[in-house]
C-alpha cells in the first residue's frame, strides 16, 4: 500500500539522523544560524557544505522557512564545529575531556564563536578560529609567554594567553598543565 505524503514526510524525518548524521532539529539550528532567506539558498548550502542528498536538503529547507525555532536554542558548540570546521571537533572533545577531570565544578558555557570554560570565573576558552585551527585561550596572569603559550594579544581580552592547536596530538600534557593551572587559579 502506498504511503500518504504525511507518512512519507514522517518517515524521512525519522530516518534523517541515520541518513544525514543530524536530526531535523540539529539541521534547523545550522540553517537558521546561516540566516538564509530563500529555499534554494538553504538547499544549496546543505548539499554543498554538508553533502546531504537533494531530498533531505529540500525537506530541511522547507522546515527551516516554516519553523519558529529561535537560533538561541541552538547547541552553539555543535554549530561551531559544523561544515568546514567539522574536522576540528575531535580536538574540542579532547580538550573538554581533559578539563572534566579537574573536578565536577567545571562549567561549559558555549557562546556563538567559542566555548567558555568556567569554575568560579572563566579560566579558558576554546574557539575554532579557522577551518584548520582551534585556539585555546587560557587565563594565566603572571605567566611568561613561551613560543607555544603565546600572549593573547588581540585574540581575546578575556584571557591572558593563547595556544594554537592544529592537531589532536597537540592536546597534550603540557596544554593540560596550563589548563589545570588556570582552573586552580579561578
Amino acid at each position: 500500500m502506498a504511503k500518504s505524503p504525511e507518512e512519507m514526510l514522517a518517515s524521512m524525518v525519522a530516518n534523517m539522523k541515520e541518513k544525514t548524521g543530524k536530526t531535523l532539529e540539529e539541521w534547523l539550528v545550522i540553517t537558521k544560524a546561516a540566516s538564509l532567506e530563500k529555499h534554494g539558498q538553504i538547499v544549496k548550502m546543505v548539499k554543498t557544505e554538508y553533502g546531504v542528498t537533494h531530498g533531505f536538503a529540500n525537506l530541511i529547507a522547507h522546515e527551516t522557512l516554516k519553523s519558529d525555532q529561535p537560533v538561541e536554542t541552538v547547541d552553539l558548540a555543535d554549530a561551531q564545529y559544523a561544515g568546514a570546521k567539522a574536522g576540528l571537533r575531535p580536538i574540542y572533545d579532547k580538550i573538554l575531556a581533559i578539563t572534566q577531570t579537574f573536578g565536577g565544578d567545571v562549567e561549559i558555557s558555549p557562546k556563538k564563536a567559542y566555548v567558555s570554560l568556567r569554575r568560579n570565573k572563566q579560566f579558558a576558552i576554546v574557539q575554532p578560529s579557522t577551518k584548520t585551527r582551534v585556539d585555546v585561550g587560557i587565563n594565566l596572569k603572571g605567566q611568561d609567554p613561551t613560543p607555544r603559550l603565546e600572549a593573547s594579544g588581540s585574540f581575546n581580552s578575556m584571557v591572558s594567553h593563547r595556544v594554537r592547536i592544529t592537531d589532536q596530538d597537540q592536546v597534550d600534557d603540557e596544554l593540560a598543565g596550563w589548563l589545570r593551572a588556570a582552573y586552580n587559579g579561578s
